[in-house]
């Protein structure tokens, strides 16, 4: 199986920055390994559907990115280190949401944006952003 679980989320003010880790591990995991995985990040603010936020390719060459960050998050991943992570600066109270990692493994060293694209998925972590 597949466990991801985040972390890093927290409450911060409008226009601060904070990163979110998510670390990978499990037997179906470690077989084939990080760099067989695409990886994305999600969020869901309440009341409201879950919105793809981020991808990454396996090896990291192509990244993907919702209008509404680009430019301000960058996704980013250490295979070695079985670790993918979401930087976000410039945050805005819009940004508000629970965040969620996912993984799927790909052959193809593409990135995923669709959520029903992806087979794990974390626990997600809170990330609330002040006015």
């Amino acid at each position: 199986q597949v466990q991801l679980v985040e972390s890093g989320g927290g409450l911060v003010q409008a226009g601060g920055s904070l990163r979110l880790s998510c670390a990978a591990s499990g037997r179906t995991f470690s077989s084939y390994g990080m760099d067989s995985y695409a990886m994305g990040w999600f969020r869901q603010a309440p009341a409201k559907e879950r919105e793809f936020v981020a991808a990454i390719s396996w090896s990291g060459a192509n990244r993907y990115y919702a209008d509404s960050v680009e430019g301000r998050f960058t996704i980013s991943r250490d295979n070695a280190k079985n670790t993918v992570y979401l930087q976000m600066n410039s945050l805005k109270p819009e940004d508000t949401a629970v965040y969620y990692c996912a993984a799927v493994r790909s052959l193809s060293d593409d990135g995923r944006t669709r959520e029903y694209e992806y087979d794990y998925w974390g626990q997600g972590t809170q990330v609330t952003v002040s006015s």
